[in-house]
């Protein structure tokens, strides 16, 4: 069985591994692909003609129906169907021969037994870490990663639980490396959303060593199961009778008992563990950023398991549900929020705006220059104050009244953020191209290039100047704002530009970070990128990037 099954049809999941990558990447196929229908046709051949149980039947046969739809698999990949989807139906093949697998590890041993089970979860994590390797060829969109992610929790599982089945010396050759940590610290980053240039360089590394790994292992397995086979064969033929053959049976039992138990238990640590980190976080997360929750799906129910288990099922259910409501309540109190920020800046803004108004008019009638000055001063405080409430406006996903209709020059855009700054004596405004900013970025810009300058002069020292200028770049017009203040570590400037390249999410513990949720905001909004960076004068410097569908440049001049 093994000659005529076992090792032809591990020949055909190594040449489907490699033609499922070889898929993705775009690489030629005419002769990867015959190496697999040789290796197909040389399993066909052995398995076809040898007698087993029927249950391993009707196994095989489910791997060769599989098998018959390998050109239907090819033709979709040729006319360009997603990558993810070939990868699933590579693995769809793949996932029905390990079944096979399983109904194979017949050794009457029970700690041979349990090593033999060990080492086909170990081939089972070294295949979910083909499938990882195959997504991650040409970078990950949002439905690679989440299969991506999906397959490591999977993967670290089966991974863990095998490796603490093996006994000393089957597990040597899976001793920590250099390589594994590499990989494992690549997983946690692909989950947190980033993408490291050199992942398939780490991946294939890492793949390298587990092939290794995997032919050891199963050399030293192969080695103890044959002795106790023919001791088993030894006994039988020695001792015979009823007594043997109910003890035969007692252990058959057993197995099949333990077998089931172990199955269920695992399939269950494997959905609480994917409900965990991937589905149940991906849920909350939606909910938070307003959008439609995608069904994070329940436990899978599993017929016929043993009550206890099917109880525990139950129970992760009712966490899911639980957390998610949870979570949706959470959503509506932010919201909740939201609207009272809302409520509450609108109608101070429409005062402030009265008030404005009002000293204006005041400005315009006195005469007395202390007295002016002291208007000019009120005027500026109260220019502040109603940016401030603007801000909330902002953090409520809501648009402040003000609006332009005309272009205005880039240069009136930064004094008006200037007017905005308490400490704008210490700015100075470098010379400014001769370009103008259409009329509907202009409040936005203008409040965005405020809360940078509010930043540079606090973190600051006040005897330091801050110096913001404005030049063409490329796809647009970069505004550059420089202190020489204190400045950040790397691991802080990483964290905030990492923040500021996507919707922030306003934290209501962290109001210290004010200005940078709405600047975060207002950047997503008009598809403006902002990026802090040390200032070789030791400060910090804030690139501002305006895209060139906001940028109004003037006529050239007709000679």
């Amino acid at each position: 069985m093994v000659n005529a099954i076992a090792n032809p049809s591990e020949q055909v999941v190594i040449e489907l591994q490699h033609e499922r990558l070889l898929t993705v990447a775009g690489s030629p196929l005419d002769k990867q692909r015959a190496e697999t229908d040789a290796a197909v046709k040389t399993f066909r051949d052995l398995a076809s003609g040898i007698e087993v149980d029927p249950k391993l039947r009707t196994l095989v046969d489910d791997v060769f129906a599989k098998l018959d739809g390998l050109r239907e698999i090819r033709a979709g990949a040729d006319q360009g169907d997603p990558r993810l989807r070939v990868v699933e139906a590579y693995s769809t093949i793949v996932d029905v021969t390990f079944r096979m697998y399983d109904a194979m590890i017949l050794v009457p041993d029970t700690a041979i037994y349990r090593q033999a089970r060990a080492v086909t979860s170990l081939g089972q994590a070294k295949e979910l870490l083909a499938r990882q390797r195959a997504l991650i060829v040409g970078g990950l969109d949002p439905a690679s990663r989440a299969a991506f992610n999906d397959a490591a929790a999977t993967r670290r599982f089966q991974y863990g639980k095998a490796l603490s089945e093996l006994d000393a010396e089957l597990a040597a050759p899976y001793a920590p490396t250099q390589a594994q940590a590499n990989f494992l610290a690549l997983e946690d980053k692909i989950a947190k959303g980033t993408s490291p240039p050199d992942a398939q360089v780490v991946v294939d590394l890492y793949w390298t060593e587990v092939e290794r790994n995997q032919v050891a292992s199963v050399d030293r397995l192969v080695a103890r199961v044959t002795p106790a086979a023919i001791g088993v064969l030894l006994r039988v033929g020695l001792a015979g009778g009823l007594g043997l053959v109910a003890i035969v049976m007692t252990v058959v039992i057993s197995i099949r008992f333990t077998r089931r138990l172990t199955r269920e238990l695992t399939q269950l640590r494997t959905a609480a563990l994917n409900l965990a980190h991937v589905r149940l976080p991906r849920a909350v997360d939606q909910l938070q950023q307003g959008q439609a929750v995608e069904e994070p799906g329940e436990v899978p129910a599993m017929p016929d398991a043993i009550l206890e288990i099917e109880h525990v099922g139950q129970a992760l259910n009712s966490v899911q549900s639980t957390a998610i409501e949870a979570a949706a309540g959470q959503v509506r109190l932010r919201k909740g929020v939201g609207l009272v920020f809302l409520n509450l800046a609108r109608r101070s803004q429409s005062l402030l705006h009265k008030q404005l108004t009002q000293l204006d008019t005041m400005e315009r009638r006195e005469e007395d220059p202390e007295a002016l000055e002291d208007l000019f001063r009120l005027d500026h405080l109260t220019t502040r104050m109603r940016r401030h409430a603007e801000n909330l406006i902002i953090l409520s996903d809501a648009v402040p009244g003000r609006g332009w209709r005309k272009p205005v020059p880039i240069l009136d855009v930064v004094r008006g953020a200037l007017a905005e700054v308490e400490d704008y004596g210490r700015v100075n405004v470098l010379p400014m191209p001769s370009v103008s900013l259409s009329g509907a970025a202009v409040a936005d810009v203008t409040h965005l290039v405020a809360e940078l300058l509010e930043n540079a002069t606090i973190f600051s020292p006040p005897y330091t100047k801050v110096y913001v200028r404005a030049e063409p770049g490329r796809g647009g017009v970069i505004v550059e704002v420089e202190d020489r203040g204190l400045g950040m570590n790397a691991a802080e400037f990483a964290a905030m530009n990492e923040r500021l390249a996507g919707p922030m999410e306003f934290d209501l513990a962290n109001s210290d970070r004010l200005g940078l949720f709405v600047v975060g905001r207002l950047a997503h909004r008009n598809d403006i990128t902002v990026t802090l960076r040390p200032s070789p004068y030791g400060g910090t410097t804030a690139l501002v990037v305006i895209p060139e569908e906001l940028i109004e440049r003037p006529a050239p001049v007709e000679a």
